[in-house]
């Protein structure tokens, strides 16, 4: 796991991020060396504001695992894979470069369209910086 993101979807600030899971999936397009592009990740880690049926749901449909702890409202799951949720870090740690960029972290972009590519541009030079560097 490298850290590097795979797909962002932009959408209004009121709205719960759990409700937009399948079109951040449907966006993940990953080449392969040989063959068509991935489509989908073998499964998702996330925190637990995903819990909620309907996610689980639109990633079951899609075939995709899921590692998500439950809410303290609800039973626990038997077969949480804590060693997988520790790697969770990584998303957060992508999460607060993206936020080093002062444009995305204070979104001086007031057109959703306009702060996505910004968001794409910071992704790219991510991956540049990665692709490009000399330490593995």
């Amino acid at each position: 796991m490298s850290g590097l993101p795979l797909a962002a979807v932009v959408s209004a600030g009121q709205s719960h991020e759990s409700r937009f899971i399948g079109a951040v999936v449907d966006a993940i397009n990953v080449s392969q060396e040989r063959g068509r592009p991935r489509k989908r990740p073998v499964r998702v880690v996330c925190d637990k504001g995903y819990s909620y049926r309907p996610v689980k749901e639109q990633l079951h449909k899609r075939g995709i695992g899921w590692v998500i702890p439950t809410r303290s409202n609800q039973k626990p799951s038997r077969c949480f894979d804590r060693e997988a949720y520790r790697k969770r870090n990584i998303i957060e740690r992508v999460i607060g470069w993206l936020k080093e960029y002062r444009r995305i972290g204070t979104r001086y972009e007031k057109l959703a369209i306009m702060y996505h590519a910004m968001v794409l541009l910071a992704f790219i030079s991510e991956y540049l910086d990665h692709y490009l560097s000399d330490t593995p």
